[in-house]
């Protein structure tokens, strides 16, 4: 079949969706309570689903009162048992497929559960997804007339007891449709590989030969590549390698402490950038708008969306709302029911929502990954504008951050300590510094609060890392590729220590 009868095909069938999404566009709390209703139904004669007695659930309320908000941890044992053999506990299909999610900070690995329907309902609809609302706004692409070069994890998939365990991206890939390997680079074979260094060396062997038009990946692992590339090809961008570049799919990190550099090795004005926001325990939102930095939240993907407000996250009384009843511009921390049992399950994240019609959000950060040690509420998202809008005043780029508090001793205030790896280091970093702690300021009135005449705060302290310091940390951890990287933000020094000792060695 010639290759434009394929790409023509396709397209087509991508577009059929929008009249899909569009029903939980006009219809979202509806659609939301309906899938509700169909976890529970499907979930009512599992072990869980008999103990709390899901076949009298007949509203959210019930659901609310019912069944408790975990954690992993909570249920550790429930899919220790499933990986070892037993099924029909939290869901009413079988489970073989475990994605192996290290998390960011601890070298203790979850396992979280992928159902066959979870697979085709959520992770790989999604993908289809997120190609038919960037055809729908791009009618003049030629995305399919070249193939897309895709950066996964570094994990092989391995069996435990007739079920599997690897990376989500490695479980996404060894169950890929046949139209997705098609339209990808490198092979399965390449994308599987585990040891980081021969695999980048293999991927740059194989797609340079390519005729690429778009590539997904992480940011900062992407942008690896991409240099490196660069390096081997002897090319000073990406267009004189692939001239038909047009679009970047990206999720994993926040992108814009990269944005300045990937605009320099893609200089094309009308590339387009879109954003993904999925993990281990699902597909949750996608960029439904060109030069667009909000996602929409996708809400016919088996998963109904439960959110704690943030300024009661560690109260004894948190607030937990359903989709409805969510607020524009606070943070939220996400729950999760889904379509492989996860019930009511706290993933990490959280996010604030930029529109209620239709409902679309921005990942701000984790619960985990903030600084609130003296009332300043410092997140993530904060940290990455804030550095990006320094890097943008004084013409530098950055490799990548973490930062710590300084704690209180005796009559000293307490400060946040940076360490900083720069691409290219800025040439003042009194500069530098002053830029990046007045547009904190700007961004977040509580650490502006506490910064006010150094009443609780002294200036933030930067210390500019060796080259490679972050990548040394995390190959030393065996944390190379996927979406491994270090905290940008702790309320303790673990990491930052860390990183000060190997920066002296």
């Amino acid at each position: 079949m010639p290759l434009t009868i394929i790409n023509s095909f396709a397209s087509w069938v991508l577009k059929q969706r929008i009249h899909q999404i569009e029903l939980f566009l006009k219809y979202p709390n509806e659609v939301q309570e309906e899938l509700l209703m169909h976890l529970i139904a499907a979930a009512k004669d599992t072990d869980m689903g008999r103990d709390l007695e899901f076949s009298s659930i007949k509203s959210y309320a019930t659901f609310a009162q019912r069944i408790p908000i975990v954690t992993y941890e909570d249920i550790h044992p429930l899919i220790e048992r499933t990986r070892n053999g037993e099924q029909n506990l939290f869901w009413g299909t079988p489970i073989k497929w475990f994605a192996k999610s290290s998390g960011t900070t601890n070298a203790k690995s979850k396992f979280i559960p992928v159902s066959s329907s979870a697979l085709e309902d959520c992770h790989y609809k999604g993908s289809k997804d997120l190609l038919c609302l960037y055809l729908n706004n791009n009618e003049n692409s030629e995305l399919f007339k070249g193939k897309s070069l895709r950066l996964g994890g570094s994990s092989q998939i391995h069996e435990n007891n007739n079920t599997f365990f690897g990376d989500l991206s490695a479980i996404l890939i060894e169950n890929m449709p046949i139209w997705a390997e098609f339209s990808s680079t490198p092979s399965s074979k390449i994308s599987l590989m585990s040891e980081w260094e021969s695999k980048m060396a293999a991927i740059i062997n194989e797609t340079k030969k390519e005729n690429v038009t778009s590539f997904a990946g992480v940011p900062s692992w992407m942008l690896v590549l991409m240099n490196r590339m660069l390096e081997e090809t002897g090319k000073t961008n990406l267009l004189e390698l692939w001239p038909n570049l047009e679009v970047y799919f990206h999720g994993g990190v926040n992108f814009e402490p990269y944005r300045e550099q990937y605009h320099k090795i893609i200089p094309k004005k009308e590339f387009k950038y879109y954003e993904i926001y999925n993990a281990s325990e699902g597909f949750f939102a996608i960029q439904d708008l060109n030069y667009s930095s909000d996602l929409l939240l996708m809400l016919d993907y088996g998963i109904f969306y439960e959110f704690i407000a943030m300024d009661t996250f560690d109260t004894p009384n948190p607030k937990v709302v359903c989709l409805a009843d969510v607020e524009l511009f606070k943070n939220y921390a996400i729950v999760i029911t889904t379509n492989s049992g996860l019930w009511r399950y706290l993933i990490g994240d959280t996010v604030r929502f930029t529109s209620l019609s239709p409902y679309r959000i921005r990942v701000t950060g984790r619960t985990k990954h903030h600084i609130n040690v003296f009332g300043e509420e410092l997140m993530v998202e904060n940290t990455d504008q804030a550095i990006a809008h320094a890097c943008k005043m004084t013409q530098t780029q950055v490799v990548d951050y973490t930062v710590a508090p300084v704690f209180m001793e005796g009559k000293q205030k307490g400060a946040h300590e940076w360490m900083i790896e720069f691409k290219k280091p800025p040439e003042c970093i009194p500069t530098f510094q002053k830029i990046l702690d007045t547009t904190l300021q700007s961004l977040n009135s509580d650490y502006e609060a506490k910064r006010h005449n150094n009443m609780t705060l002294n200036p933030l302290v930067i210390h500019i890392a060796r080259e490679n310091l972050f990548y040394d940390w995390l190959k030393e951890r065996d944390k190379l590729g996927g979406q491994h990287k270090i905290p940008r933000l702790s309320n303790q020094r673990a990491y930052l220590e860390q990183l000060q000792d190997m920066q002296n060695k």
